[in-house]
């Protein structure tokens, strides 16, 4: 009951916006009509140096000029307007607070900021907007002189010089990127943008182009009718131009250019709100509508199965299911593909294109409200708003939840959130998941943990580790400054044991007050929730919620990159809030107190060391220093490999891959294991078990074995020298 009170209170919202969209439209038009009554009140002096509003141009035409901008600038409000009849039917989603964020997010939106990270496109689009938006304001200012009194207008003498030299260049520079445009588009283009050209494109350029030529022709053949004075060489462009018009016949040519400008200025006011050109306005404002309250890492948070009643569907089946901000990035995309030039899924040959997933769910919604689609498409949608129609489950169960797509979209388009939302659907209303992701599933739900070993055995690994490992609440430990959470991978899988010895030997030499739950610990669900069985992700995450509170747990260490995410940012949507550390972070900050530290080798050559950046300590969480500077202090040199940092590959674990088979071309963790070898470094370094494993799989599946993988807490342990004192003396 309540989410439909608060689809409710949405639809009224965005009812609210589509009318407030209406009497804007209404107010533009209004106010067209009567800035060409005032034009035409007498008062325009003229000018020795400076121009002649609408010389050679009828009043009629004058008039049907004021009129037509009147009611194609009411159409655009309107249809945009229709637009937002479509968001209000997605779920709510409250995107508001944070108004510093949101007012840089906008900054850099209408800068060009986030567009520019990619050079070529970023140029082309910067002339084409820097020299559209000049040209805009030049209008507007021409306006402006027009309708001032005698005794106030500015636009003659040298300011109209300067004036004329500023807009000529915005000119070129607007037709210059539309030159570089469909170079990249048509002549040259990137296969991202290839597989995705269509006929509005073509039309978008067009409009534009004849908007920018038309505009420089009308200012020639101004300039050649008035008899191409000294003074308007400072119109560079236009005034040489001027010399191709014979004067008998200029000024039914300057008409026409005229007439032709204005109409192709009309033509755009109409693609503007129905054409992919929308994003002019949809793009900066869906930046500044995206921070939001949920942590970056957090899936979009749900009720309680095991309490609630009143649940009709989980997850998103319909365009209705999906957020009314999913329903507007559609809107807002560019159709760039970067996100698909960087998903792993899509380059190693999996059906899987985040640009196709946005798209496709705004096709779907747009269907169902009865307005255009994002990009016109030659397919045609039923109208019942499925997902499913145009998306398989093989695409959605692709996804490794990497967020390589979030991260670089240049206007923050939440890729993942849509994704995750239909898997929850197909897995817990359908049934309908990978086989192998059900023994997962089941071992989950009986063993507390994905390998379906006993849970008696969680805590075998600390035989190995050569002293006592406390655990909390037993044999007398009652309190720990820090619980470790070790994880199934750190207390099942055989490479990864290694890692927890490795980490309880630094913790105990640096003197950090930390016990283990042993085999009260569960699996923290990760697998389960990215896999969409929701159901089985909030058993264990409520269960070691309970255990976390009735042993007083505030502080909690984790040596995976997805218990670190999941108790760190998802916990806390049922009750769980905890200061969670990775275990990188711990451990530089330890070395930085200086409570342990590694000497430099005795033959002071350090290692080449390329560190691999995992998806859910990287772009889920920012942590990228911590892991660097604990292989930096082991006296390793790292080496970068060409995508790193917020562009690294992923291994191909995430989203509950690790558990399931990757029959369809390249193995992902094959890709990125070529990648680390490239830098020919010496060892491999990792900051989670799942990336240990795939990059240790995919290293010895190249043949490689002679390039070790392993974790930063086994490599900072190799030489671990703790200084003398008492802990934390540094």
């Amino acid at each position: 009951m309540a989410l439909t009170e608060e689809r409710r209170d949405n639809q009224r919202a965005t009812s609210k916006a589509a009318r407030l969209l209406e009497a804007t439209g209404a107010a533009a038009a209004v106010g067209t009509l009567a800035l060409g009554v005032v034009g035409t009140l007498p008062g325009h002096p003229h000018f020795e140096v400076g121009r002649t509003i609408f010389g050679n141009i009828a009043d009629w035409l004058v008039a049907v000029f004021y009129v037509g901008l009147a009611a194609f600038l009411w159409l655009t409000f309107h249809l945009f307007a229709r637009r937002a009849a479509s968001w209000g039917q997605g779920r709510p989603d409250r995107r508001t607070g944070r108004r510093r964020e949101r007012v840089t997010l906008l900054r850099e939106a209408l800068s060009m900021k986030t567009v520019m990270r990619d050079r070529r496109a970023g140029l082309m689009h910067s002339l084409i907007y820097y020299g559209f938006l000049v040209l805009f304001l030049g209008t507007v200012t021409l306006e402006i002189d027009h309708l001032l009194p005698a005794s106030l207008k500015f636009l003659h003498g040298g300011f109209y010089q300067g004036y004329s030299a500023v807009l000529d260049a915005a000119s070129l520079a607007f037709l210059a990127g539309l030159a570089l445009a469909v170079v990249g588009r048509y002549l040259a283009p990137m296969r991202r943008l290839r597989s995705k050209t269509r006929p509005e494109d073509a039309l978008i350029l067009g409009v534009l182009a004849v908007i920018g030529i038309t505009g420089l022709l009308t200012e020639a053949a101004r300039i050649a009718l008035a008899g191409r004075p000294d003074f308007e060489v400072w119109s560079f462009v236009g005034h040489p131009l001027s010399a191709l018009f014979e004067q008998q016949s200029v000024g039914g040519w300057h008409r026409f250019f005229w007439v032709s400008h204005a109409a192709a200025f009309a033509l755009f006011l109409v693609a503007l709100p129905t054409t992919k050109l929308r994003h002019m306005v949809t793009s900066p404002a869906d930046m500044f509508l995206s921070p939001r309250e949920r942590a970056r890492g957090a899936m979009r948070e749900l009720p309680n199965l095991m309490e609630a009643e009143d649940i009709e569907t989980i997850g998103a089946s319909v365009a209705a299911d999906l957020t009314w901000k999913q329903i507007f990035d559609a809107d807002a995309c560019t159709v760039c593909g970067r996100c698909t030039s960087v998903c792993p899924a899509n380059l190693t040959g999996k059906p899987l294109d985040p640009r196709e997933m946005v798209l496709k769910t705004g096709a779907a919604a747009a269907s169902a409200a009865g307005v255009s689609p994002p990009v016109s498409s030659p397919t045609t949608l039923e109208g019942a708003g499925s997902l499913f129609e145009a998306i398989g489950p093989d695409e959605v169960f692709a996804c490794t939840t990497c967020r390589a797509c979030d991260e670089i979209c240049p206007v923050n388009i939440e890729i993942v959130d849509r994704i995750l939302d239909m898997r929850r659907h197909l897995t817990l209303m359908e049934s309908e998941f990978p086989a192998e992701l059900g023994k997962a599933f089941v071992a989950m739900e009986n063993q507390s943990n994905p390998w379906g070993l006993s849970p008696q055995a969680r805590a075998d690994w600390v035989s190995e580790v050569g002293f006592e490992v406390p655990v909390l609440g037993e044999n007398g430990k009652t309190t720990a400054e820090y619980l470790w959470f070790v994880g199934c991978a750190g207390a099942y899988d055989d490479r990864n044991t290694a890692v927890s010895v490795a980490l309880a030997r630094l913790l105990h030499e640096a003197g950090v007050d930390f016990a283990i739950l042993g085999t009260r610990e569960m699996c923290s669900g990760d697998p389960a929730r990215r896999a969409g069985a929701e159901l089985v992700f909030q058993q264990l995450a409520l269960g070691n919620i309970e255990t976390f509170n009735e042993l007083g747990v505030t502080k909690i260490i984790t040596q995976c990159a997805h218990c670190f995410n999941t108790i760190g940012a998802e916990y806390k949507g049922f009750g769980g809030d905890y200061e969670v550390v990775h275990h990188s972070q711990l451990l530089a900050e330890l070395l930085r107190q200086g409570r342990l530290r590694r000497p430099v080798g005795a033959d002071g050559a350090p290692k080449k060391i390329t560190y691999h950046d995992a998806c859910y300590l990287g772009r889920h969480n920012d942590v990228y220093l911590a892991p660097r500077e604990v292989v930096g202090a082991s006296g390793g040199r790292v080496v970068e490999m060409g995508r790193h940092g917020t562009r690294a590959l992923c291994c191909g674990a995430g989203g509950g891959r690790f558990w399931m088979e990757e029959k369809t071309g390249k193995k992902v963790n094959v890709e990125r294991a070529e990648e680390a070898l490239a830098v020919e470094a010496d060892e491999i370094a990792v900051a989670c078990p799942f990336c240990f494993v795939m990059l240790d799989d995919g290293v010895k599946e190249l043949g490689r074995e002679d390039t070790p993988v392993r974790d930063i807490a086994m490599i900072l342990a190799d030489g671990l020298d703790v200084l003398d004192g008492p802990p934390g003396a540094g």
